[in-house]
């Protein structure tokens, strides 16, 4: 986005994930041992809202994947600072799945046992998914352009790149933005298992040459973006700079990737040229990597391509984090903000041997100790959609 217009700081990151709440606990989970035999999902299954909320009622009355995101955006903030823009040139750009999915299916449940008098009225307000982006921006005061991507899983990805856009082409100072689902409910699960989509092994095993399925994942992350002079201005800490990304479609089918990842191909692309990089300056590849046969396939040929044969480390954090849906991308970018921050790719979790078919290298078994510079980051989602985000050191 350099050539684009305005440069874009990366001043505030917050985490909520199974592995690990809070970021540094998040990272400590990206080096550890991945979902072997974890089975169809990963969940927060100790998870307590009430730190985030002024009382249990007002808690009760959002959905976990509001829930995720208020407690993100809480950790990012914090760490951003005081944001010295005013109110109506700060922004709330949110990507997720299917919002309050697990909401939506406790109130059906309701109606046919109880009848439809006891639905709750709060059912629209906590099943909708714009609420997230929505209970942020009124948790903080946030007036600037207030907007929710629902593209499946390339949602936070494509959130982050639009926020990034907003202040690069001067519509706004200062963004909130991320991803979050919650989306593991036993209807989700089932159809998922049945589309043959979910790991029949319980094992997320990306780019392996045993994988069979993702494992559903669930979470948040958030970050503070902020226009590179205004950041400095402030006195604030830049963990990072977006420094391009793209989206565009596969329009080939509802759920498998075009063949040769073709559309992964053109948007990886797009983004380099939105950057102004060429492609020997990507130094890693967080990779969508979702441990499905096709997408796996298509991903690494659609690598390849572009980048060359093993030219750049890849990753695909999924291993441990599961596969998040419409927070996939966020929780990715803030691997890959870590990353450059602890100077180490963290290993593709389970993954023992790469497939015959894959032509990348693919970071397994150890950390891998690197120099930091730019990465690119891909989701793919049902539907054709496809996002990459390119974040640098600061």
């Amino acid at each position: 986005m350099r050539g684009a217009g305005r440069r874009v700081a990366i001043t505030g990151l917050g985490v909520v994930a199974p592995c690990g709440l809070g970021k540094e606990s998040f990272w400590s989970g990206l080096l550890g041992p991945g979902l072997d035999g974890a089975g169809r999902s990963t969940t927060m299954d100790d998870w307590d809202p009430s730190p985030y909320y002024a009382s249990p009622k007002e808690s009760r009355r959002a959905d976990g994947a509001e829930q995720f995101a208020i407690a993100a955006a809480i950790e990012a903030i914090e760490q951003a600072g005081t944001l010295t823009a005013t109110p109506d040139r700060i922004g709330t750009i949110f990507g997720t799945g299917v919002g309050g999915i697990h909401t939506l299916e406790e109130q059906i449940q309701v109606r046919l046992e109880k009848g439809e008098r006891r639905v709750s009225p709060f059912l629209v307000p906590m099943m909708m998914s714009n609420a997230p982006g929505a209970a942020v921006s009124m948790r903080f005061g946030l007036q600037g352009p207030n907007e929710t991507i629902c593209t499946a899983c390339a949602a936070g990805t494509h959130a982050i790149t639009y926020a990034a856009r907003l202040i690069s082409w001067g519509l706004a100072d200062a963004v909130v933005t991320g991803g979050t689902e919650h989306a593991g409910t036993p209807t989700a699960l089932a159809g998922f298992g049945n589309m043959t989509a979910l790991s029949t092994s319980g094992t997320s095993r990306p780019f392996d040459a045993d994988r069979d399925g993702f494992v559903m994942g669930e979470g948040a992350a958030v970050f503070v973006l902020e226009e590179w002079e205004h950041a400095v201005g402030r006195g604030a800490t830049i963990l990072g700079e977006v420094l391009g990304g793209a989206s565009n479609a596969d329009a080939h089918h509802i759920t498998a990737p075009s063949p040769g990842g073709v559309g992964a191909i053109a948007c990886m692309r797009l983004a380099l040229a939105d950057a102004g990089l060429d492609a020997s300056a990507i130094a890693q590849i967080n990779a969508h990597g979702t441990s499905t046969p096709l997408n796996d396939a298509a991903e690494a040929a659609a690598i390849t391509e572009v980048f060359g044969p093993g030219s750049v480390p890849v990753v695909s954090t999924k291993g441990v984090t599961g596969h998040a849906l419409g927070a996939a991308g966020a929780l990715e970018a803030a691997a890959v903000v870590l990353s450059i921050h602890h100077r180490l790719i963290p290993p593709t979790a389970n993954t023992k041997v790469l497939g015959d078919d894959m032509k990348i290298d693919l970071v397994m078994g150890e950390p891998r100790p690197w120099e930091p510079g730019p990465t690119l980051s891909n989701n793919f989602g049902f539907g054709g959609h496809n996002g990459s985000i390119i974040i640098g050191p600061a």
